[in-house]
């Protein structure tokens, strides 16, 4: 009786000794969390502050910062050839590594056989994603703009990031395929339909939202990277609009990046406007990114006649 009493008694205190590990656990959780959210309020606070008072203080002409090109005189420099030759880079980008990704994605989930070749190749599109973005900035540099004689172009800049995020694509477009009920696939099988009529008008429809999401998202990331670009040989003043991919150019980041090393405070003004600008269009790509995924969840999720 006694040594029921007694395990009883040890059980309670071992519980209690879980229950307070699990609240300092939680506790921890939260303000690791909390301490994150407020770090990143306080700097955006700040970038705008900086902005507002560079805007006041210096009387900067909005419409001239966003259309004008750089110059080494801070009264008459811009943003807009940067920003211009950022909707390049993404636009090519984009084109770069949204079908790779995709094929691959295709291949490795609906064709490849499920082997320890196949894992493998998976467990190295992870790793691949986590490569520091200046090592992509150094293979372009040394095989295409050396090697290849391309020069520091904007198609570069844009193979750099394509390598930088198609394996964020890879992964994100694995999972969204994956996800598709099986059950989707064997109704298609039975109505008749082949393999790759199954896979275009009934698996992807399914999975684009995810597959979207990933790739918008990546795209992000990609639009402030800064590393890969001063690599290739991106130029730090703007001086002139890019006419095409075969323009040399100053991205967005890199035109920042310079602004904030000059010695006059007002190109440290213009670097604070031009990452207000910069936040904008993350915003607005991560805004894209939630209402794509939601119009394909309502309209685009339906599976297609086969």
């Amino acid at each position: 009786m006694s040594t029921k009493r007694e395990t009883d008694f040890l059980e309670d205190v071992d519980r209690s000794r879980e229950k307070l590990l699990n609240r300092v656990f939680y506790g921890t959780l939260v303000v690791a969390s909390l301490f994150g959210l407020v770090m990143l309020i306080l700097l955006i606070a700040d970038v705008v502050w900086e902005a507002y008072q560079a805007f006041v203080t210096f009387d900067i002409d909005l419409g001239n910062f966003l259309t004008a090109t750089s110059s080494s005189r801070a009264e008459r420099a811009g943003f807009g050839a940067s920003i211009l030759a950022s909707l390049w880079l993404m636009a090519l980008t984009a084109v770069l590594a949204f079908f790779i990704a995709v094929g691959c994605a295709i291949y490795l989930v609906e064709y490849a056989p499920e082997n320890r070749v196949t894992r493998l190749i998976e467990a190295n599109l992870a790793n691949l994603a986590g490569v520091p973005s200046i090592v992509y900035g150094l293979l372009v540099l040394a095989l295409i703009v050396n090697d290849a004689g391309l020069g520091s172009v904007i198609l570069a800049g844009a193979i750099a990031l394509a390598l930088l995020i198609v394996p964020i694509i890879i992964v994100a477009s694995i999972e969204s395929i994956r996800a598709v009920p099986s059950s989707v696939r064997d109704g298609s099988y039975a109505m008749g339909a082949t393999k790759w009529q199954t896979i275009r008008q009934v698996v992807l429809p399914q999975a684009m939202p995810g597959i979207l999401t990933g790739t918008i998202l990546a795209l992000a990331r990609a639009i402030g990277e800064t590393a890969p670009l001063i690599m290739v040989g991106t130029m730090l003043h703007a001086t002139r609009y890019p006419s095409g991919p075969l323009s040399s150019f100053s991205a967005m980041p890199t035109q920042i990046y310079n602004w904030t090393y000059q010695a006059d405070r007002m190109f440290n003004g213009l670097a604070a406007l031009g990452i207000v600008a910069l936040l904008v269009f993350l915003v607005g790509m991560y805004a894209l990114a939630g209402y794509l995924r939601k119009r394909y969840e309502t309209d685009g999720g339906s599976i297609s006649n086969v």
